[in-house]
C-alpha cells in the first residue's frame, strides 16, 4: 500500500480589507485626485465675485452656494483640497521620515545618544501642538513653507518615539543578532533588517498623524494663521463664513464636511492598514 504524504502550502502575507477600510481609501483616492486636478475643474475662478447676493444658496447655478463676498464655494473647496491635502502631506512625510530614522538610529546605537536625543525630544513634545503652531506662525509669519516645516516639527517628536520604540524591539531579535555576527555594517542593520519589519505600524502612525496635522492645520486657519487670502484651506473657509452661519449655512457646512469626510476616510483606512495572514493552502 502506498501513502502520500501532503505537505500544507505555507500560509501567504497579504493585505485584507473590508468594506469599511475600501470606502476609506476609495475617499483619499478622491480628494487626491480633487487636490491635483482642482485647477482645471473649478466651474468659476476661485477669487472671482460670481453672484451679485452674498450667501448665496444652493442652486443649479451654485452646487455648494455662495460665500460673503458672492464667490463659488464649490470653487473653493475644490482648490482648498490642494492646500489641506498638499500642506498635511509635505508635513506628515517631513515629520515621519526625519522621526523613524532617527529613532532607528537612537534604538540601535542606544548609549549616550538614544538618552540625549530621547529628552531633547520628549521636552519639545511636552509642548501643546496647537500653542506651539500659534507661536511659531504669529512670530515667523504665516506662508505655506512655515506652515509645512511648523506642523512637521509638531508631530516629529512623535514619530520618533514610536519608530524608536519598534526599532529598539527588533533590534533584540535573532536575526539582527545574526547580522550583526556575520559583520553586517550599520546601515545594512537599519535599511535592511529594522525599516522592513517595522514599516506596516509605521505607515499605520503615519496616517494618524496626518489626520492631527489636518486638524490642527485647519485650526491655524480657523484662527486666521494658516493659509492666507485670496488662497484658503478648508479650515479658512470655515472661518471666514462663520459669521454668516445663520444666512449662508452651506458655505460654512460644505468645508466642514470636507474636512471630515478627509479624516473621517483616513481612520477608516488605516483601522484595516495592517497585514493579516491569509491561507492560500490547496
Amino acid at each position: 500500500m502506498s501513502m502520500s504524504l501532503r505537505l500544507p502550502t505555507p500560509a501567504r502575507l497579504g493585505y485584507s480589507f473590508n468594506w469599511v477600510g475600501r470606502i476609506g481609501l476609495a475617499v483619499i483616492l478622491f480628494w487626491a485626485v480633487i487636490a491635483i486636478i482642482g485647477p482645471w475643474i473649478t466651474p468659476y475662478p476661485t477669487g472671482e465675485m460670481v453672484d451679485f447676493d452674498y450667501f448665496g444658496p444652493v442652486s443649479q447655478k451654485f452646487w455648494m452656494g455662495t460665500d460673503y463676498l458672492g464667490r463659488d464655494i464649490l470653487s473653493r473647496v475644490i482648490m482648498g483640497a490642494r492646500y489641506t491635502v498638499g500642506i498635511a502631506l509635505a508635513a506628515v512625510t517631513l515629520a515621519c521620515a526625519g522621526g523613524v530614522l532617527l529613532g532607528m538610529i537612537a534604538g540601535v546605537m542606544g548609549g549616550w545618544f538614544d538618552t540625549l536625543l530621547s529628552r531633547l525630544l520628549d521636552a519639545f513634545n511636552g509642548i501643546p501642538s496647537l500653542l506651539f503652531g500659534l507661536v511659531v506662525v504669529a512670530a515667523v509669519g504665516s506662508s505655506i513653507p512655515v506652515l509645512i516645516l511648523t506642523l512637521a516639527a509638531i508631530y516629529l517628536p512623535g514619530a520618533y518615539r514610536f519608530a524608536r520604540a519598534l526599532a529598539v524591539n527588533v533590534n533584540t531579535m535573532d536575526f539582527v543578532t545574526v547580522a550583526r555576527a556575520r559583520g553586517e555594517g550599520f546601515a545594512h542593520l537599519i535599511l535592511r533588517e529594522i525599516f522592513p519589519n517595522i514599516l506596516g505600524p509605521v505607515l499605520a502612525d503615519l496616517g494618524l498623524r496626518f489626520v492631527f496635522i489636518v486638524l490642527v492645520l485647519s485650526g491655524l486657519s480657523f484662527l486666521g494663521l494658516g493659509v492666507q487670502p485670496p488662497n484658503a484651506d478648508w479650515g479658512a473657509l470655515v472661518r471666514e463664513n462663520i459669521e454668516g452661519l445663520s444666512l449662508g449655512a452651506p458655505a460654512v457646512v460644505f468645508p466642514s464636511i470636507a474636512i471630515a469626510s478627509l479624516t473621517i476616510s483616513v481612520n477608516m483606512f488605516i483601522d484595516n492598514l495592517p497585514t493579516r495572514i491569509r491561507d492560500r493552502s490547496a
